[in-house]
């Protein structure tokens, strides 16, 4: 019921937005300039020409001829457009995103769900439409641009992977790299929190079953240790209170940032350790995402570049203004999330 809720809020703005935006602006505007003729080219049948001031694959383009041709006999029934190339308007194309960010809501309220399932349908549909309404996605929903199918696949591709549909998600992976060739950054991303998910949990099985074994093992001579454990413990708390009582007085800060350091750099070896225990588990579940990686290097190789049009200006260069929005949104948003928590 909360998907459907969702799904409803969001579509209530979603429509009227898009009509009046295509009052006011009918005309394509910015970089649709670029994308719109492109993929009327491709409504066409025309798939061999190319526009060279476009940087981003034609994942936008084939997904568009699908909507079309959803709406085709519809528009036929109507008698709003003939052919398959009349039905390629520049609003018909701006609906693809309209779409999208329906379907793209209803993902976030399903990645809450797995995430946090204690929380009610309520709660779930308002984190989701707020999420709706952030501000680049909102405005994008309204105009044909790659990021709001892009941010879709991204998603899709994450929520697969937290139900361990690792084929599936590597395809959509693929997809959203078709769509926006930077998403390899996040699909790696998503490979990654995949494996350690299932170390985590492999590492969470072993201590249960060792734990088992622990308390079977136990039982016989609890009875008889538990007289001496309690008198020893007694004896080494006193001989080592003063002792501890001391170091925190003097060295409180010291010893606690080295004990969480220790304890990270502890966390990491575990997890590397209990990943190359399971190496084999690890790599036939995550080598669908390892052939989308290859794919990608030989499209570099191929390309010469990242980018498919316009690679003058945008070449490859070291950006550290990102790197310092990066250090200080992310501990920002980071510790928001721990709040809410």
């Amino acid at each position: 019921m909360g998907r459907i809720a969702t799904a409803a809020i969001v579509s209530l703005w979603v429509i009227p937005v898009s009509v009046l935006v295509n009052r006011i602006v009918p005309d394509p505007y910015m970089d649709e300039i670029f994308h719109i003729p492109q993929a009327q080219k491709y409504c066409n049948g025309d798939f061999m020409s190319w526009d060279p001031m476009i940087t981003t694959p034609p994942g936008l383009y084939y997904l568009s001829l699908v909507h079309v041709a959803a709406l085709l006999p519809s528009k036929y029934v109507l008698q709003l457009a003939p052919s398959f190339p009349e039905a390629c308007s520049t609003a018909v194309l701006r609906s693809v995103n309209g779409v999208l960010a329906v379907l793209c809501s209803i993902i976030v309220y399903e990645i809450i769900t797995h995430l946090r399932p204690a929380l009610d349908d309520r709660k779930v549909t308002l984190f989701a439409t707020v999420l709706a309404l952030y501000p680049l996605h909102w405005f994008f929903t309204f105009l044909y641009y790659t990021d709001v199918a892009s941010l879709t696949a991204v998603l899709a591709m994450y929520l697969a992977c937290l139900k361990k549909k690792y084929l599936f998600s590597a395809l959509l992976g693929a997809m959203a790299v078709v769509i926006r060739q930077t998403n390899i950054i996040w699909m790696l991303f998503v490979a990654c929190s995949g494996v350690i998910d299932i170390t985590m949990a492999h590492q969470k099985d072993s201590v249960e079953v060792d734990d088992s074994k622990a308390s079977n093992k136990g039982t016989n001579l609890s009875a008889l240790n538990t007289s001496v454990n309690v008198s020893s413990n007694l004896k080494r708390r006193k001989s080592r209170g003063n002792s501890k009582a001391n170091q925190h007085i003097f060295y409180p800060s010291n010893t606690s940032s080295a004990s969480q350091t220790l304890g990270l750099l502890h966390e990491i070896q575990a997890i590397v350790l209990s990943s190359w225990r399971i190496k084999w588990e690890l790599l036939v579940s995550f080598s669908p995402f390892f052939f989308v990686l290859l794919a990608f290097v030989a499209f570099l190789l191929w390309n010469g570049s990242v980018v498919l049009g316009a690679k003058e200006a945008h070449a490859v260069s070291p950006h550290f203004a990102q790197i310092m929005y990066f250090s200080i949104l992310f501990p920002l948003f980071l510790r928001l999330l721990c709040i809410s928590q």
